[in-house]
């Protein structure tokens, strides 16, 4: 089947009884085991028993079906959170004495578990954000993990040199990749060894649930269910059903905003109040030809960082002024949102790091929506003035 289509069709539900192709919640804490008809064990699609929802639930089953459909992977596990997905990868792969390697950028929490594992003797080896600086640091056995695009300033990664070098060297690769969606790319298809998504965002869609999930080859997932089974990280099926939902017009809304961010990405460019626009889709980037080369479509995402002249105050100012645009975190979702990075999502960046990101005390982060772009742009223009 062909993107579009897996995206409906992936999970591969089909109820016999009522004839429903829509997987339905099943909002249940236990299922009989053994099967009172067979007396055999109750097993799901992939082997594992069917018995509490802690470990297995159907209408999560259906979920990891289809993102592991539109990630070009063998299977996927859905997880509560983002970051519940990326500590359970930790907890799974990393023991006493291992390296991490991490980007100086990407969203805080991430740096800030992988610094914290220090506890445990594992080392986090911090570098900028490039496949040149990822691919001196990595050394055989290490544990590197990065963001397709960076969050918040949007520098694209060339994750397909990575995953090749790590390969070579005999390093273990996580790409989150949520900036990007498998709209636009898919890191299993470059032999990436684990892709993160946060569902939260443009796979979910609709700024009103909170998820993670995984995917990788069929035997690294197992070993990872037998983690997410022991940590209790499972996703809840009614957030499952969510983001079936959402997956559904993920294709339609990730080009509507793609294209509606381009728009106000140019047109900030122009705006005598703003100081510097970062987007990869701009031709003025230095990241366009990366982003080109990488991504399957010319389509770059929803998300535009832009510096407002006047620093901090005058940022908190165009946040406080919006009206149609939310002042908010996240991203990815029907409604715009705009954020204030260096209170939210780079909290976590020590300082200097912000500063030779340009994460500056003037950086907004806009997450375009699917409202009108000409709605947009005027209320980013009364904020500015």
């Amino acid at each position: 089947m062909k993107f579009s289509t897996r995206l409906l069709h992936g999970h591969g539900f089909f109820e016999e009884e009522t004839g429903t192709p829509i997987p339905p919640i099943y909002q249940v804490a236990m299922f009989e085991q053994p099967d009172r008809r067979t007396g055999e064990t109750r097993l799901t699609d992939r082997g594992t028993e069917l018995k509490y929802s802690r470990e297995e639930n159907p209408t999560v089953r259906a979920l990891e079906r289809a993102l592991a459909a539109i990630e070009d992977s063998e299977d996927a596990l859905a997880f509560s959170s983002g970051m519940s997905a990326i500590s359970t990868l930790y907890m799974a792969l990393l023991k006493s004495g291992a390296r991490i390697v991490v980007p100086i950028e990407a969203y805080g929490t991430t740096i800030q578990l992988a610094a914290d594992l220090s506890k445990f003797d594992v080392e986090a080896v911090k570098v900028w954000p490039s496949a040149e600086a990822f691919i001196e640091a990595i050394k055989p056995g290490d544990i590197a993990i990065l963001e397709t695009v960076t969050n918040p300033t949007l520098k694209v990664v060339d994750v397909r040199e990575v995953a090749k070098a790590c390969r070579e060297v005999g390093a273990t690769l996580i790409v989150d990749n949520t900036f990007a969606s498998p709209v636009v790319y898919r890191p299993q298809a470059d032999e990436a060894s684990y892709t993160v998504e946060s569902l939260t965002k443009y796979i979910g869609g609709h700024n009103d649930v909170v998820g993670g999930c995984v995917a990788s080859k069929r035997e690294r997932v197992a070993e990872l269910w037998e983690w997410r089974r022991k940590l209790g990280t499972i996703m809840h099926p009614f957030e499952a059903f969510l983001v079936l939902r959402g997956l559904k017009t993920l294709e339609v809304r990730f080009e509507r905003q793609s294209q509606t961010a381009l728009e106000i990405a140019e047109y900030l460019s122009e705006h005598p109040r703003v100081e510097e626009v970062l987007y990869p889709g701009l031709s003025s980037s230095p990241y366009k030809p990366l982003a080109d080369k990488l991504f399957a479509r010319r389509l770059y995402g929803g998300v535009v960082s832009f510096k407002v002249k006047g620093g901090r105050s005058e940022a908190l100012k165009v946040l406080s002024k919006v009206k149609v645009i939310t002042a908010s975190p996240s991203l990815g979702g029907t409604e715009s949102l705009l954020t204030y990075p260096i209170i939210s999502a780079a909290k976590m960046i020590p300082e200097e790091d912000r500063l030779k990101l340009g994460i500056t005390d003037g950086l907004l982060r806009l997450s375009v929506g699917l409202e009108d772009p000409e709605d947009l742009k005027e209320d980013i223009s009364n904020a500015l003035a």
